[in-house]
């Protein structure tokens, strides 16, 4: 389903700028580029914050119309009969550094790949009416993420024609993980609290608004949460698993040879069946899971002496959910 859709379906209205991406272009290893297009937009741009047009402010604002109560700087220090958990990542299995700025490029998005640019994940920039952001998004070597984003800048100076002005600091982390039942003390657990996050791309923003959907019509409506996330958005996280499991394993010449296979063909089309459970990644998952869980822990970040986004800015409290996979 159209994100778009899925948020009207949910009572969302578009109140907030987006800007669809139906073409873009990926690097191989060798910086040579690839078109890729779909029929219809493999993306959304949006903006993110507390201004207008931005997702944040539109939500908050469709919230206060319908009644909700938002308190502000006020942290829940104890439960209540009905409550939904929803405290954001735990601990981070991927992080994101980069840049916001202002441009005279023309508008675009490309996306590359290395270990030296983002190690295990991926770079990108993006432009759109004189609005860009770059960012390296790694899942291994958090310490050096200095050096992957001075790497990534430089990268798409060479080969996508890179200029910023007024360039500010932007980072972020994520928590990927399988929870058993995603209920804690007996309230549901949504998001990245819970660990819902894409383990390939590190996209957690549809599973927030899906899984807080799901516990809202659970506490309405007396049902259980737990069956409701694991028949609705276990499938899609299994196979994210085990899509990064293939990613991991592809190596240099694998990887390049699905970014030739993303141009040569419908994008968005061959994004839905990578991503559409099937009885071989069915039968895969239990390796991937495994292989997947030992991979997690990033060794270059012990939060000594480390200056990574999730060293400077996470909450480093150990989860009180035990049972993750």
């Amino acid at each position: 389903m159209d994100a778009l859709d899925e948020l009207a379906s949910s009572g969302i209205s578009t109140g907030f700028a987006y800007h669809g991406m139906n073409e873009g272009v990926v690097f191989d290893s060798q910086a040579k580029p690839h078109r890729v297009h779909g029929e219809r937009p493999l993306f959304y741009l949006l903006r993110r914050g507390a201004g207008d047009g931005t997702l944040d402010r539109a939500l908050l604002d469709q919230a206060i119309g319908a009644g909700v109560e938002v308190r502000f700087n006020d942290r829940v220090t104890s439960t209540s009969s009905e409550m939904v958990l929803a405290g954001g990542p735990r601990r981070a299995d991927i992080i994101a550094v980069g840049k916001i700025f202002d441009t005279d490029m023309e508008d675009g998005a490309w996306l590359a790949f290395g270990s030296e640019l983002a190690p295990k994940g991926y770079a990108y920039l993006l432009v759109h009416e004189g609005r860009g952001t770059v960012a390296s998004c790694m899942f291994s070597g958090f310490r050096d993420q200095a050096e992957h984003l001075a790497a990534t800048l430089a990268f798409f100076e060479r080969h996508a024609g890179l200029r910023m002005q007024n360039p500010r600091p932007f980072g972020g982390f994520g928590n990927i993980r399988l929870p058993r039942t995603a209920v804690q003390g007996g309230y549901p657990v949504i998001g990245e609290h819970a660990g819902f996050q894409d383990a390939l791309a590190g996209f957690g923003l549809r599973y927030a608004i899906r899984s807080g959907r799901l516990a809202a019509e659970s506490l309405i409506n007396g049902t259980s949460y737990a069956d409701a996330w694991q028949q609705a958005l276990r499938p899609g996280l299994r196979t994210g698993v085990v899509n990064r499991f293939l990613f991991n394993v592809a190596g240099r010449r694998g990887i390049d040879f699905l970014i030739r296979q993303l141009g040569r063909s419908e994008t968005g089309g061959m994004l839905a069946r990578a991503y559409s459970s099937s009885v071989p990644k069915r039968l895969l998952f239990p390796l991937a899971r495994h292989r997947y869980r030992g991979q997690l822990n990033d060794p270059s970040c012990n939060h000594q002496n480390c200056d990574c986004v999730w060293c400077q800015h996470g909450e480093h409290e150990t989860s009180t959910m035990v049972a993750q996979w």
